[in-house]
């Protein structure tokens, strides 16, 4: 699972996966698949995400990033946002957090116009969680034990969308750390304890 570069889309893997299973595609499938899909148009869909949030540059506090606007509105700083990222696996998913960085410190609580922290205003509660792909780790244990192409393609995919977002937050922000395992690296984790993954923590390597 080193090599996850995946260049199918996601509609021709619900394609092969209906082939596969004659169009009887279990349910878990299609909960995975349908927060792919959401995640896959996270910059494009209409709807508010804390995803676009965090990038809408309206959000910083040019104060502590030595930023301002210039004639055209545009927001400029010299300092990048320091954040640090976290892969989480639990009982609802995957998701990926995001903490901001103060003075060397990672924040876990809520900042309202501190001016050291990076952002006008973070409030853990709305922002920490920047998205979710439900049932993934139940969809691992089962890709690994009775899964087939497709549903191994779509963790691949998983693993590359979620790549491609965290490579696209550190063209904006300095990205002090990604802690946790990537999703080929919880797949390989599954594979190794021989699916038996429930109740540990994979929170940070």
């Amino acid at each position: 699972m080193r090599d996850l570069v995946n260049p199918i889309s996601l509609k021709d893997i619900n394609a092969l996966k209906r082939k596969i299973s004659w169009g009887d595609v279990p349910t878990i499938y299609h909960l995975v698949t349908s927060s792919l899909s959401d995640l896959d148009g996270i910059l494009t869909h209409g709807f508010d995400s804390p995803y676009k949030q965090i990038l809408n540059r309206n959000t910083w506090n040019l104060q502590a990033l030595n930023g301002y606007r210039d004639s055209e509105g545009t927001i400029h700083v010299k300092n990048k946002p320091e954040i640090i990222l976290q892969h989480q696996y639990n009982d609802v998913g995957y998701e990926l957090l995001c903490f901001p960085i103060i003075k060397g410190e990672k924040i876990t609580q809520p900042q309202i116009h501190d001016p050291s922290c990076p952002f006008q205003v973070w409030l853990p509660e709305s922002m920490e969680k920047l998205f979710r792909i439900n049932c993934f780790v139940a969809f691992t244990i089962f890709t690994y034990q009775s899964g087939d192409e497709a549903d191994l393609a779509l963790i691949k995919f998983a693993h590359g969308l979620v790549s491609n977002l965290i490579k696209i937050l550190s063209e904006s922000f300095d990205i002090i750390d990604v802690e946790g395992y990537n999703i080929g690296e919880f797949y390989q984790e599954v594979m190794l304890r021989n699916g038996n993954i429930l109740n540990i923590s994979f929170d940070s390597n």
